[in-house]
């Protein structure tokens, strides 16, 4: 009878695993209104547990835009029905069907409690920690890192020393994680501050420091998107275009770092106040064309940051925050040498392909950016970053 019982429980797992059902843990674990379920193949799972005591899952990553739905919240709409709310653009997600009012479908996965056991049906293993990025070319490849400042310093100094050699391959997340204690809003409802109080210049660098983090995942993202791409030439990208970018990804890291610490000494934290997305947004939109990516957030984004230093500055300066000024100086001159790299690109690859730079980037940014190009422009910095008027004065609104 012994031998009965063992075989029988043996049995059991066995129908658990072919059946696709995936123990995640005691239900006792599982206190908080969402829970974020990790998978090795990036379709990550919130675990939902509603105030009736009962348990639904969905794909964690809304279909909108990769808003994370592990942060979103849950709402009673009556008859009960409940949603899950995103954060990012409010787009709710029934819990039972994934279906929602915008007309979008979520993927949801049926959720049994067993002898205080939560069990979720998917052909997925699942688990409460991240699951690191693994290389593919057995430790020589530059693996997709995502916002981690002593990662990026780290991956940075190997490349330069030769230590690692090649680009490998890795697909990209729709959307970087972040730290669960951040607030995203959307772009226009960030209050970014003018400068003149402490508080105010507390967010003026808060508002830095998230662009920065965005800019760290922006050029890893640039290396591990388009790492196999091949001109119309059927040549691969240079070395130089990846080691260009390995670089930008290193500067960017050092700027969060110096934002972050500054941030700190005026008595804040990132994290203190909300963040938007808006910069990764332009990723999204130009995610399946090289060309569009460098013209949108290198030769567009980043080339704004150079037009709006001057007063972000002389806002500091103003107030006597020498300390800041300082972090600022250096953040300004690693930023032209970007818009440098976006452009060298840029003219690099339109040249191979016989197509006319300025044309192209006219029409480019045409068909990706959102309306006119404003004044006023830092000529000074754009061109030593090589960008003359010629590229960015036609996209300026005319006089009517």
């Amino acid at each position: 009878m012994d031998h009965f019982g063992e075989d029988l429980v043996a049995a059991l797992r066995e129908i658990v695993k072919d059946g696709n059902w995936q123990c995640v843990g005691k239900k006792c674990d599982f206190d908080s209104p969402c829970t974020k379920l990790y998978s090795e193949d990036g379709e990550h799972i919130v675990l939902v547990h509603t105030e009736d005591d009962r348990f639904w899952a969905m794909d964690s990553s809304c279909p909108h835009e990769g808003g994370p739905l592990d942060l979103g919240d849950i709402e009673d709409l009556g008859d009960g029905k409940r949603v899950l709310v995103c954060p990012w653009h409010h787009f709710d997600f029934c819990l039972e069907t994934g279906a929602s009012s915008m007309g979008l479908q979520n993927q949801v996965y049926e959720v049994r409690v067993v002898q205080d056991m939560i069990y979720i049906n998917t052909q997925n293993e699942l688990c409460l920690s991240p699951i690191p990025e693994t290389d593919t070319s057995n430790g020589k490849a530059i693996v997709y890192l995502m916002n981690n400042v002593a990662m990026t310093l780290e991956v940075q100094e190997r490349w330069n020393s030769g230590e690692i050699t090649e680009v490998g391959q890795a697909t990209p997340p729709v959307q970087p994680s972040r730290k669960e204690n951040l607030t995203v809003l959307q772009p226009g409802k960030i209050k970014r501050g003018k400068g003149g109080t402490q508080a105010s210049r507390i967010a003026l660098l808060h508002s830095l420091a998230n662009i920065e983090q965005w800019a760290i995942d922006l050029s890893w993202d640039v290396i591990a998107r388009f790492s196999s791409v091949r001109l119309d030439t059927g040549e691969p990208l240079p070395r130089q275009f990846f080691s260009d970018f390995v670089k930008v990804a290193g500067d960017e890291a050092k700027h969060y770092h110096l934002l972050e610490t500054r941030i700190t000494e005026l008595d804040s934290f990132f994290g203190a106040l909300p963040v938007h997305n808006g910069l990764w947004q332009s990723a999204t939109d130009t995610s399946h064309d090289l060309l569009a990516r460098l013209a949108i957030v290198h030769m567009v984004h980043e080339a704004r940051g150079l037009d709006v230093h001057p007063q972000t500055l002389s806002r500091f300066a103003a107030q006597g925050d020498c300390s800041s000024v300082e972090v600022l100086e250096v953040i300004y001159r690693d930023e032209i040498t970007h818009v440098a790299a976006g452009l060298r690109w840029f003219t690099y690859i339109c040249s191979q392909e016989e197509r006319d730079c300025l044309s192209t980037f006219h029409d480019l940014v045409k068909q990706h950016f959102k309306g006119y190009l404003k004044p006023p422009f830092n000529t000074e910095g754009r061109k030593t970053a090589g960008m003359t008027e010629e590229w960015y004065v036609p996209l300026v609104k005319p006089p009517s």
